[in-house]
């Protein structure tokens, strides 16, 4: 027989293995680093101009910054603040190379969800952060799963749960019931109105004094930060129905809505949630504080069913929210939840296999419109990207034949081009 004693001594010797992985992955430092990326990824890739032009305007302009020449003298490497800085000083044509960005705008809101595990969630959610830090976003990724494999991805493995989005929820918590009391305390009417108390042993964490930059955390990607997850994080489903328990008018739905309301408008363009593959207290706060839905699925049957299911139980779900009413309280975010759109990106997706292109098909027959135009290929490189906790775009191409590494990053080029027109036409209307 097994108790909790069993599984602690195997999570255990797991995390001895997870620290050995992150000592071959990371540098010496068990930090991660961002490479420098070759002239021909800067020009070609990044700023898409010829890479001729680009050494060019190098060449005549020695204030721009020059990166780190190779021996030989032929390649330069730039990091990611050089490419920034070159983009904020060059132009091409009189055009910028700065990306668009709405004026008056807070930053775009993107929920990456779905029911099935193994969807791709935090592989999409991770390539379409550093797609746009590469071209001149600044991002805010929240990782909403336990499972933390995007905070780990980022490079962050020893998180406390306090700050984490269950510590942003039990915040709300105190927050919110604090401003309940005070409002029935000030009541015009002189009604006499029910206390709403919150026990010593939640109030005595001090997680009501976090302030909102306590939760951010940075990344080896400077224009990337992240609100981060954890294992221990997975109690939050419990600990949200205690809370609610006890104060059954707080609006848990819009806790991490509200704490982003908290920010700046200009301080991210671009906030992308990883979601937990359940409908949940976590993945409905995902949900309601997002301006679009996109929701990537493999290409089989079970997962087009799966999917199916997913967007079935999050109607009801929604429909459930709607009934709390208009004056609800729940921050910026009005009811009932509407969305600016929804997406469906196809994952894994192979192009010479049969199945997968009759699947791909039935949900374009299915969606219409909202299935993206362009999966996500299955290459070697995706896969390798996986096994090492990184993206494409942070693997160095002289890795393998750079053919293979090509078509991969294209794979993402394409899906991230594609994100990017819907974020830029739905962003009017938030």
């Amino acid at each position: 027989m097994y108790t909790h004693e069993d599984l602690a001594r195997l999570q255990a010797q797991s995390l001895k293995m997870q620290s050995w992985i992150r000592q071959q992955t990371f540098s010496p430092e068990n930090q991660k680093t961002l490479r420098r990326f070759s002239s021909w990824e800067v020009a070609e890739l990044i700023f898409q101009i010829n890479q001729s032009t680009f050494r060019g305007r190098l060449a005549a302009e020695p204030d721009l910054p020059g990166g780190e020449v190779e021996p030989d003298g032929r390649q330069r490497w730039f990091s990611l603040d050089e490419i920034n800085a070159l983009r904020r000083k060059m132009k091409i044509n009189r055009k910028t190379l700065m990306p668009p960005r709405p004026a008056g705008k807070r930053a775009f809101r993107a929920a990456v969800a779905n029911f099935k595990g193994g969807a791709g969630k935090s592989t999409v959610a991770l390539h379409l952060a550093h797609a746009a830090a590469l071209d001149g976003y600044r991002v805010l990724l929240v990782d909403f799963d336990p499972q933390a494999t995007l905070s780990h991805s980022m490079g962050l493995t020893d998180v406390a749960e306090d700050y984490t989005v269950w510590g942003i929820m039990a915040r709300d918590l105190i927050r919110e019931t604090d401003r309940m009391n005070a409002a029935a305390t000030g009541a015009a009417s002189g009604t006499a109105l029910p206390r709403r108390t919150i026990p010593a042993s939640i109030r005595d964490l001090g997680l009501g004094e976090l302030r909102h930059n306590d939760f951010i955390k940075p990344t080896s990607w400077s224009t990337i930060d992240i609100v981060p997850s954890c294992a221990n994080a997975a109690f939050v489903e419990f600990a949200s129905a205690q809370y609610r328990h006890l104060n059954p008018e707080w609006s848990f739905f819009a806790a991490v809505s509200r704490y982003l309301d908290s920010l700046g408008d200009d301080d991210y363009d671009l906030i992308l949630f990883d979601c937990p593959p359940a409908i949940g207290y976590q993945s409905m706060n995902a949900v309601f504080a997002a301006d679009m839905l996109y929701i990537p699925s493999g290409p089989g049957y079970w997962e087009y069913d799966s999917t199916t299911s997913f967007i079935g139980q999050l109607s009801e779900a929604l429909e459930d929210l709607s009934g709390f009413g208009p004056t609800f309280p729940a921050g910026k975010v009005s009811l009932p939840k509407a969305f600016a759109d929804i997406r469906f990106l196809m994952t894994r997706y192979e192009p010479g296999n049969d199945l997968h292109r009759a699947m791909f098909e039935a949900f374009r027959k299915v969606f219409g419109p909202h299935v993206a135009e362009h999966p996500i290929e299955m290459t070697r490189a995706v896969e390798q990207s996986g096994r090492f906790l990184s993206s494409v775009y942070e693997i160095d191409y002289r890795e393998m034949t750079r053919e293979t590494w090509r078509r991969a990053r294209a794979s993402f080029d394409r899906a991230y081009e594609e994100f990017k027109g819907s974020v830029l036409a739905a962003w009017d209307k938030i």
